[in-house]
């Protein structure tokens, strides 16, 4: 069932997001050759539950851990451990944040160190094609806009989006209706409406779509172990049109990075909610 928001809920939606943007924002400086994720993922369960959150995915369908982290050819879901991080590797992290009822999450991927510019490259493509497929967020569109202007400006590029992972809606429950998988078909999929809440999360694999399921039962790897990018924002549709809940702000202060990207999904409404 689609549960549609109100401005009200909407607005605590934020609040979680927000915080799960801020832990990100405090990690991005310590994103480091030599570091540990595991490390990581203490720092994030400790500033998330002092700024009055609940580390969402802890115990969520039995994960063990406060972040999902998900180095190089690791494509979602992985576990910290005290395997030490590289120079030239790239870490996909993914923090949630449950908190006044409801939930927020965000992901973004972080380059170790110095990485090669095919690197980098693959980086940025995978990130504008989130705001690709968020421009597509609108009222009146379907989900199979989203995914398919995600699909086309990946592929164009020489990429690949994962086609067994999906997007999908998000409030009261981590993962709620309707699916928003990263490719499809313009003008198909259910009509997206007024107080839709969705994250929108494209999985980009420099080399094949294919992936493995490991035995673990949450590492996720590309089938030809060549890298994988991971980025997540949470969107609401008010008036008409997608607004960002989540934000990329906090992670490009701390590695001194300015962006206009976000000045475009903003809503007075809720803009100064935070």
């Amino acid at each position: 069932m689609i549960q549609l928001k109100t401005i009200e809920e909407i607005i605590l939606i934020k609040k979680s997001a927000f915080l799960a943007s801020k832990t990100l924002g405090m990690l991005a400086k310590e994103v480091k050759p030599g570091i540990h994720t595991l490390y990581l993922d203490k720092l994030a369960e400790s500033f998330i539950r002092d700024h009055g959150g609940t580390p969402a995915f802890l115990g969520l369908y039995n994960f063990p851990n406060t972040l999902c982290v998900s180095p190089n050819n690791q494509v979602v879901h992985g576990i910290p451990n005290r395997d030490p991080l590289c120079e030239g590797d790239i870490l996909s992290i993914d923090c949630g944040v449950y908190m006044n009822g409801f939930y927020g999450e965000h992901a973004y991927t972080f380059e170790v160190g110095k990485v090669s510019c095919d690197t980098k490259e693959f980086l940025e493509c995978s990130k504008k094609s989130l705001y690709i497929g968020i421009s597509n967020c609108k009222y009146g569109n379907r989900v199979g806009d989203i995914g398919c202007s995600i699909q086309s400006y990946v592929e164009k590029n020489g990429y690949n989006v994962v086609k067994n992972l999906v997007g999908h809606g998000l409030g009261k429950n981590m993962h709620e209706d309707p699916k928003i998988p990263n490719f499809g078909k313009k003008g198909k999929g259910f009509k997206l409406k007024e107080g839709l809440v969705l994250s929108i999360e494209p999985m980009v694999n420099i080399g094949s779509s294919e992936i493995v399921f490991h035995k673990d039962g949450w590492t996720i790897t590309t089938l030809d172990n060549k890298n994988s990018a991971h980025y997540e924002h949470n969107v609401a549709i008010v008036d008409g049109l997608p607004c960002l809940l989540s934000t990329f702000r906090y992670i490009y202060k701390e590695l001194n990075l300015k962006s206009l990207e976000e000045d475009f999904f903003q809503n007075k409404k809720i803009h100064n909610i935070s």
